[in-house]
């Protein structure tokens, strides 16, 4: 994008990185200033400590009061931390606006990363009352950091980011990418982007358009999206949230175009909502965006939250929970679609040329190690070396227990003491899933220690449990597939 497509020039993206560098205005700059305290604080809107701690006005304390802590301050002290960078361009270009006799952010600055800046709309808590932007930026919130979070970091040599908004996905791509292409329908976001990608020292192809539109006919090894996926009648009023689809629409129609934006072994992740509907499951529902496809599916399920929860979310999000009349159209639209919860999470595609692809949809409520990526990543690994062996391979196979890997028990005390009631395989790593075993999975589990084929563990076993081996092996292979699937044993290798 040229000059004219930035929210400051090139000389003056280079003279404000100048500024912001020389003062240590990153994320350790500010927390060495600061200390443990005063951040702590900030993180929790509680400015006190650090504005004692920057009470002296240098570069650093100015830029920390004026775009972290949100405070008003003299045109002549900011002016002295933005050098090189004029007053008069900052103004310009909205960076800083003024505000009674001084200077206060007109954007959000924030350090992110160990040493990289993003540019959005200041959010809607730090200026009550004042009405969001249509086309308003958002920064670095809870979405969009799971989002980073669950990308697979693998190295590709093209990458999307659908719908960039301030540009941090593109951001995090761009360190595994050799070519990085974000679009959004919104020419304002594309300015901001433009500049983050501008102040960090990256170059981006933008493409302004609606989601997919720009890049018709085009393929990438990696896909990103964190949509405006906001369920309800459709009414748009900020881009950011906003499709105009119906519904949850925007998470289907993403899972349409798929097949035709991605190379072949390429993988798209988006962020999704979708309705629970009276009647319906909505795990079959939602299985249903993917029919046709050819493409393998993993959709997780993060967070659930009843219609009013949602709407009141949302309306708050904008800066419209004063607003009952918006709210009681929007539940009354739930009511008349019988959706009674709102499912929030991560769709994770991938294009691997199989004839009978992999689609899973299912709850994964727990706490999971982070990065959530290379768990994906994984997870994917493991269709691989499921897809191409049948139930014989299977049992060829050596496999060894998940590490630290934890049986609980529960019992109750009986007349002859202790009777085991339920046993259940918990995985203290990874995806932290638990699973409720019989007697006979456990010793399968308990005996994978990589030395013996499944086969041969199976003959003891059946001998062990009077039972006919070739029956044990036969039942086995499901068991032994989901196992796999969700880690609870390895393969061997080499």
């Amino acid at each position: 994008m040229d000059e004219h497509d930035m929210l400051l020039s090139p000389a003056g993206v280079d003279a404000l990185r100048t500024a912001l560098t020389r003062a240590g205005f990153t994320s350790n700059g500010i927390a060495g200033r600061l200390g443990s305290q005063a951040t702590g604080g900030v993180a929790r809107n509680d400015y006190r400590a650090a504005l004692r701690a920057t009470e002296d006005r240098d570069a650093l304390g100015t830029l920390i009061r004026v775009f972290i802590c949100d405070q008003t301050e003299s045109e002549a002290t900011v002016a002295a931390a933005l050098a090189p960078l004029s007053v008069a361009e900052a103004v310009a270009g909205g960076l800083v606006e003024r505000h009674g006799d001084g200077l206060r952010a007109g954007v959000d600055l924030e350090p992110y990363g160990d040493d990289w800046w993003v540019l959005a709309d200041v959010p809607a808590s730090a200026r009550p009352g004042r009405p969001l932007h249509s086309e308003h930026v958002l920064g670095i919130g809870g979405a969009t950091q799971t989002l980073i979070g669950a990308t697979v970091r693998r190295p590709v040599g093209t990458a999307l980011d659908l719908g960039t908004g301030s540009g941090v996905q593109a951001l995090h791509l761009a360190t595994h990418a050799g070519s990085v292409t974000a679009t959004d329908l919104s020419e304002r976001a594309l300015r901001f982007a433009a500049t983050t990608a501008a102040l960090n020292g990256q170059d981006w192809e933008l493409l302004r358009g609606d989601m997919v539109a720009p890049v018709a006919g085009r393929r990438f090894d990696l896909v990103v999206s964190n949509p405006p996926f906001v369920v309800g009648p459709g009414t748009t009023t900020h881009v950011y949230r906003d499709s105009g689809r119906v519904g949850d629409a925007i998470g289907a129609e993403l899972a349409a175009a798929a097949p035709g934006l991605l190379t072949e072994g390429g993988t798209m992740q988006y962020l999704a909502n979708w309705v629970h509907v009276a009647g319906e499951e909505w795990d079959e529902r939602v299985a249903g965006w993917f029919a046709g496809t050819g493409l393998d599916a993993w959709v997780i399920q993060r967070e659930v939250a009843d219609p009013m929860a949602y709407v009141n979310l949302w309306l708050t999000d904008v800066g419209e929970s004063a607003d009952p009349e918006r709210m009681a159209a929007w539940l009354d639209w739930f009511d008349a679609h019988k959706v009674e919860a709102i499912g929030f999470g991560i769709v994770s595609l991938r294009r691997g040329g199989h004839d009978e692809p992999v689609v899973r949809v299912e709850d994964l409520r727990q706490r999971v190690q982070p990065p959530l990526g290379d768990q994906v990543g994984a997870w994917f690994d493991r269709q691989d070396f499921l897809r191409v062996r049948d139930t014989e391979a299977l049992l060829a196979e050596r496999y060894r227990a998940a590490d630290g890997l934890q049986l609980r028990q529960e019992a109750t005390m009986g007349d002859e003491g202790w009777a085991v009631d339920r046993q259940v395989l918990a995985m203290p790593d990874g995806l932290r899933w638990t699973e409720e075993v019989d007697p006979l999975v456990l010793a399968l589990v308990g005996g994978a220690d990589g030395r013996l084929p499944l086969r041969d563990q199976l003959a003891l076993l059946a001998a062990a449990h009077e039972v006919e081996p070739d029956e044990l092996a036969e039942a086995a292979g499901p068991i032994v597939a989901h196992l796999v699937e969700r880690g609870f044993i390895a393969p061997v290798t080499g």
